[in-house]
Order: C-alpha cells, then sequence, then structure tokens
C-alpha cells in the first residue's frame, strides 16, 4: 500500500496491483578426481580389457538432405551417435562412479546471469520460430572459461576467448518436475586452466548462450572435473 497526498493535502491510500513473479535459480556442483584416481580407474578397466569408453554423445552428418519446415529449406541430416574415447585419454564420471571411486573434491555454487542471447532463443523455441535449437542432447554444452569479466546481460559469450565446451553426458538434460539438469565431464586433456566462468549454450552452430555465471571453482590440472548445473523455474 502507498500513501500518496491530494490536493487537499490529505493522505490517500492508494492499492498497488500485484505483479506475477517468477522464480530463476540455479545451483552449480563440481565434482574433482585427480588423475592419479583418473589412472587407477584406468588400470582397472585395461585388466579387464577395456580399451574404449562412452564420452557423451556427438552429432555426425549423414550426407543425406531433408527439408526443414522451420527453416523452409533443405538441411543436412545428422545422427546422433555416442562419442567414443580411449581410456588413455580420460575416464568420465559415469565409469568413476560404476567403479566406485568417488570424488576426492566437490564445490557447491549458487546463481547465474541469464543472458539476453539465452533469453530470446528459449522463447524463440516456446513459439516454434525458425533457426533455433533445442538445448537437448544433441546441441546443449557446459563450457568453462579462465575469464573474470563481471557477467552483463548483453554479452553473447563466455569471455574466454579459449573456453572450452563440452557436449552432454549420456542422457542429459534431465528434467525432473520444474528442474532440468546439465551435465558434462571435461577429462584428462580439457580445460585445464582456472575455472572463473561457466554457462550453458546450445551447440556450435547457433551458440546462443543461455547463461553465465564469474566465480572461481579452482584450477583444473589434469583428471576429471564434472560440472552439473541445475536450474528450477517456479
Amino acid at each position: 500500500m502507498d500513501i500518496s497526498v491530494g490536493r487537499d493535502g490529505a493522505s490517500v491510500a492508494v492499492a498497488q496491483t500485484p505483479h506475477d513473479t517468477a522464480f530463476w535459480s540455479v545451483s552449480w556442483l563440481v565434482e574433482k578426481w585427480s588423475e592419479d584416481a583418473v589412472d587407477f580407474a584406468r588400470r582397472m578397466l585395461q585388466s579387464k580389457g577395456i580399451k574404449e569408453i562412452q564420452d557423451g554423445n556427438k552429432l555426425v552428418h549423414t550426407g543425406e538432405q531433408t527439408w526443414d519446415n522451420a527453416a523452409q529449406a533443405y538441411v543436412e541430416r545428422m545422427v546422433v551417435v555416442p562419442n567414443m574415447i580411449t581410456v588413455e585419454k580420460g575416464i568420465t564420471s559415469t565409469i568413476m562412479q560404476k567403479l566406485g571411486i568417488i570424488p576426492e573434491e566437490t564445490e557447491e555454487r549458487k546463481g547465474n546471469l541469464l543472458l539476453n542471447e539465452g533469453i530470446q532463443e528459449m522463447w524463440d523455441l516456446v513459439i516454434g520460430a525458425a533457426a533455433t535449437s533445442a538445448y537437448n542432447n544433441s546441441n546443449a554444452r557446459l563450457g568453462v572459461g579462465a575469464n573474470t569479466t563481471a557477467a552483463a546481460a548483453t554479452q553473447t559469450a563466455l569471455q574466454d576467448g579459449s573456453a572450452v565446451f563440452k557436449a552432454m553426458n549420456a542422457t542429459y538434460p534431465i528434467r525432473t518436475n520444474q528442474t532440468m539438469d546439465f551435465k558434462s565431464d571435461f577429462t584428462s586433456g580439457e580445460a585445464n586452466f582456472a575455472w572463473n566462468e561457466w554457462g550453458v549454450d546450445n551447440g556450435s552452430v547457433r551458440n546462443k548462450n543461455m547463461n553465465r555465471k564469474v566465480e572461481s571453482l579452482g584450477t583444473k590440472s589434469t583428471g576429471t572435473w564434472t560440472l552439473t548445473g541445475s536450474i528450477t523455474i517456479s
């Protein structure tokens, strides 16, 4: 209730119309396995004769052209296939957990800033606009960089020009009620620098960044670090 002064100087109570409010909350989790832990898992797999493991999925071109009603054009057909890597290259969090090897360290953070281009992309997805890509297992990625520039809604990328983006782990993103979980692994040779910024985008073709968070998560030198972003709308 606001109080305003009328012409005669008397106080007049003016009722304020309540506004609808939506809540967007984000929590982030980083699970860290050292290279010693990774090497232990590697030796266990090799003792069983396992030389390759799945590191998420990837899109591959089929060479076929299909008609895209939304874009009103022919586009090259792509399919999702498992992305296989050698155990020498790295060990994923899924394998570590299956072997019962828990992360030696975890970091939790809250919050993020929604970027204008991400908001626009999400609304375009809602109305089925042309030239958009869903934030799904085929397209969504988590990216990390070393830049510490403050987040601003007008930004269109992570500010580190050498930021590393990784595709989703198999089955991610996962929606549970109003919460969406995005999850990516960064294995031994990937993203070995200070993790100061991170966010979600919808792939290398559209590259529309949904959000950006700036805060230190530590410095990765090797091993496996897994980033999970849980976004809730209510």
